[in-house]
C-alpha cells in the first residue's frame, strides 16, 4: 500500500498513480500566475496591483466577461472538439505570436487580444483534457475545461483541502446547472440566467489572472517582446493547471472523489504547499 512520509494512506492507489496525484498537487498548489509575472518583469508579486490603473482595471474586467462569453460559446460548439494540438507547443506558439501584436499596439489591444488568447486557452486545455481519458463529448468533459480558467486564476492556499478543491465547490452549482441546460438543449442561449452565472462565478477569479497579466504589462519594457513573453507565460500557467487538474479527474474516475481528496491533502501537507 503506497505511503507518504511513512504513513499508511487510506484505500490504496496504486504507486504510479500516486506520483501523478502529487504531480498534479504540485501543478495546482505550487507557483501563482502573479510569481511568474513578478519574475517576468522583475517586480515583487506584491506591487503588481499597484501597477495598474483603475480605468486599465475597469476595462480589464469588461474583456474578461467579453472574452468569457465568446469562448464559452465556443466550448460548447461541436467545433471545440476537432481542433488538435497534443504537444501543446502549437497554442504556446499561436498565444506568443498574439501577444507580440498585441503589444506592438499598446494596452488598449488587450480587449481585442483577450478573447483570441481565451479561445487559445481553451483549445489547448482540451487536448490536455483529451490525452487524459476526458469525454469532450459530454457537457461535463467540456466544462472541466472551462474549470480550469478559474482555477488558473487562484492565489493558493497553506491550508490542506483548500485552494483546488475550495475553488472547485465554489464552482460546483453554477458549472452543473449549465451542464443540465446544454445536456437538455444541445445549445445554450447567451441571455439564459444560468450562463450569465458561470460567466460571472468563471470571471471573478479568471480575472484576478487577466488583471495581473494586464499589470506586467504596463510595466515599461519592450512592448512586443513583452507581450509575447507574457502571453507564453500565460498559456504555460494554465496548461500547467490543466495537467494537474485533469490528472485529478482521471484518477478520481478510477479511485473514487474521497479516497483521491484524502491522498491529494496528504501530499499537500507533505510537500509544504
Amino acid at each position: 500500500m503506497p505511503s507518504l512520509d511513512g504513513q499508511i494512506l487510506p484505500g490504496e492507489l496504486d504507486v504510479k498513480d500516486l506520483e501523478a496525484l502529487r504531480a498534479a498537487v504540485l501543478h495546482l498548489e505550487r507557483g501563482s500566475f502573479a510569481m511568474r509575472l513578478a519574475q517576468l518583469a522583475g517586480k515583487s508579486a506584491s506591487l503588481l496591483d499597484r501597477i495598474l490603473p483603475r480605468a486599465l482595471a475597469d476595462a480589464a474586467s469588461l474583456a474578461t466577461q467579453t472574452a468569457l462569453r465568446a469562448s464559452l460559446k465556443l466550448a460548447l460548439s461541436p467545433r471545440f472538439t476537432r481542433l488538435k494540438d497534443d504537444s501543446g507547443r502549437w497554442h504556446k506558439a499561436l498565444a506568443t505570436l498574439t501577444g507580440a501584436t498585441g503589444g506592438a499596439f499598446g494596452l488598449p489591444a488587450l480587449v481585442a487580444e483577450l478573447p483570441i488568447s481565451t479561445s487559445l486557452l481553451l483549445h489547448a486545455i482540451a487536448n490536455i483534457a483529451r490525452a487524459e481519458g476526458e469525454d469532450l463529448s459530454t457537457p461535463e468533459g467540456i466544462l472541466a475545461c472551462v474549470e480550469v480558467l478559474a482555477l488558473g486564476g487562484q492565489e493558493g492556499s497553506k491550508n490542506p483541502g483548500e485552494g483546488y478543491y475550495a475553488i472547485k465547490a465554489t464552482l460546483a452549482h453554477s458549472l452543473a446547472g449549465l451542464g443540465r441546460y446544454f445536456a437538455e438543449r444541445g445549445f445554450v442561449e447567451e441571455s439564459a440566467p444560468v450562463f450569465m452565472r458561470v460567466i460571472s462565478t468563471v470571471a471573478q477569479r479568471f480575472g484576478v489572472a487577466v488583471s495581473q497579466k494586464l499589470a506586467v504589462q504596463a510595466v515599461p519594457i519592450l512592448g512586443a517582446f513583452a507581450g509575447a513573453a507574457i502571453n507564453a507565460a500565460f498559456m504555460s500557467h494554465f496548461q500547467s493547471m490543466a495537467k494537474g487538474h485533469f490528472i485529478v479527474r482521471r484518477l478520481q474516475r478510477l479511485y473514487g472523489t474521497d479516497l483521491v481528496a484524502a491522498n491529494y491533502a496528504r501530499i499537500k501537507l507533505a510537500e509544504g504547499l
